[in-house]
């Protein structure tokens, strides 16, 4: 998985390519240490995302904790279908701000 993070203005954008899944669930846990330091606001981009699994969905929801808990907002975009049909079939569409 490619990891891409870019702060624009009061958001930090994080492009994520590939599969999140339990081999690159580590890389996105390591890559959002110190965002919320550098912008409460944060962007998931899963434009480039195909599949997520179970430590994928653990990594998401201990990002959407920090950043409540920072007292900022996450967003997750250009979510694909089959990412979509697993956020459903979990909850987490309920959980997550996706636009």
């Amino acid at each position: 998985m490619e990891i891409n993070k870019n702060l624009s203005e009061d958001k930090m954008i994080i492009a994520l390519v590939g599969r999140l899944d339990t081999t690159t669930a580590p890389q996105l846990e390591e890559a959002f240490n110190g965002v919320l330091d550098q912008a409460k606001n944060v962007e998931l981009d899963l434009k480039e995302m195909d599949y997520i699994s179970s430590a994928g969905l653990r990594v998401i929801l201990m990002i959407q904790k920090k950043v409540n808990a920072a007292k900022g907002g996450l967003e997750v975009k250009n979510v694909c279908d089959t990412v979509m049909e697993i956020f459903d079939m979990t909850g987490f569409s309920d959980v997550l701000t996706i636009c």
